[in-house]
């Protein structure tokens, strides 16, 4: 995990150093301009006394300007730093997150689901990776939160031993209007992947956005 919080956090530091570098090459050439022209006025028609104090009010801007460049460079760095600390903390944690894929393991796959609403008549399907539907059931469904699970049985009677999965609900109310069901999926953190902008929380072979992460529960033993 430590070498791929360094990875991380060398990739973010080569990006702010070419900003930097960007910047000091403006800066310099600033001052070479400011130079050039201070040393070849027309001693007859000096510069303007209004125009240098401006000039001398960019040159403070862009050196504050790097200045604040380097702090926010140093503050980007900690921040990585302490999201990756912050992610490794999730290893072997039970977690739920938004979203409707999850893993079919030992014979079992849930969703926690939200309606807005009671659903009168809600088509459940459940798809495989290739987004062939393997499983559809049909029920009424109450309001608020419930959950879901699935046996890895099909519609067609064989089973399923393990996999991706997606649940979609297509759920009406009496009057026939949609019910927004939200799901979330659940699982074990096994692993965690730092090589992004943002971590990235292994349940198998499901990725997770650390900021998708809604719960986390660890066990008592």
């Amino acid at each position: 995990m430590t070498s791929s919080i360094s990875s991380a956090t060398s990739s973010t530091a080569a990006s702010q150093a070419s900003t930097r570098q960007t910047i000091a090459g403006n800066f310099d050439t600033f001052l070479q301009l400011l130079t050039t022209q201070l040393q070849n006025q027309n001693p007859l028609d000096p510069l303007d006394t209004n125009q240098f104090t401006q000039q001398l009010v960019q040159f403070s801007q862009v050196e504050q300007q790097l200045k604040s460049n380097d702090y926010l460079a140093t503050l980007v760095d900690a921040s990585a730093t302490s999201r990756a600390i912050s992610a490794g903390g999730y290893l072997g944690a039970n977690i739920t997150a938004d979203g409707s894929t999850t893993t079919l393991a030992n014979g079992k796959a849930s969703w926690s689901l939200g309606l807005t609403k009671p659903a009168t008549k809600a088509t459940i399907n459940i798809l495989n990776a290739s987004g062939e539907t393997v499983f559809s059931t049909t029920q009424a469904m109450a309001a608020g939160n419930s959950t879901f699970s699935w046996d890895g049985r099909t519609t067609d009677g064989s089973v399923m031993t393990g996999g991706q999965f997606t649940i979609k609900i297509d759920a009406k109310d009496a009057a026939g209007q949609p019910v927004t069901v939200s799901s979330e999926l659940s699982g074990k953190v096994d692993a965690v992947d730092l090589t992004g902008t943002e971590p990235l929380l292994r349940i198998g072979s499901i990725s997770v956005p650390l900021s998708k992460v809604k719960t986390l529960q660890r066990s008592s033993s």
